[in-house]
């Protein structure tokens, strides 16, 4: 009888394996598949609409962060950390990754980690420039050429 234990470990172990490597292909397929963008610009308005005829909700700076919700030709339906902002022309947009403070403030550290000394502070709606990132922390660089490591928790981006 000791044959049948070990036979229905040997298959949970198998079955669980098995979810396990099948759960990526089981999850929906917008999962995981946000697709963001940048402003490329200076200045680019957002719009109401997805044409230069309509109203400006928006002036968004360089490097701001956006998720695309839609596509309509040349234009993306955009959302930020808040809400849907509305519609830009999509080349005024780049893939260069940028993050933008959420929080009050945020300690910008020498290494991913509150052990590293802190070397700044990110103030609430500074847009950064995403290098690189090492578990829950991201590696960026300030417009004056500053760099260092933020707990990803604080902004929002990529």
């Amino acid at each position: 009888m000791s044959f049948a234990p070990s036979r229905l470990a040997r298959t949970l172990s198998t079955a669980t394996a098995a979810l396990a490597l099948a759960a990526p292909l089981l999850a929906p397929a917008t999962a995981g598949a946000r697709e963001f963008v940048s402003i490329k610009s200076n200045a680019v308005n957002v719009r109401a609409q997805p044409t230069t005829r309509s109203d400006t909700r928006w002036e968004l700076g360089r490097g701001y962060p956006l998720q695309v919700e839609q596509r309509r030709g040349q234009w993306l339906k955009v959302r930020d950390f808040e809400e849907s902002l509305g519609w830009v022309f999509a080349p005024l947009t780049s893939k260069t990754p940028h993050r933008v403070v959420t929080a009050p403030s945020a300690r910008l550290r020498a290494g991913p980690g509150t052990q590293h000394k802190i070397v700044g502070t990110l103030q609430q709606h500074e847009v950064v420039r995403s290098l690189g990132q090492s578990g829950a922390w991201a590696k960026v660089q300030r417009d004056g050429g500053q760099k260092g490591w933020v707990a990803k928790r604080l902004t929002w981006g990529w």
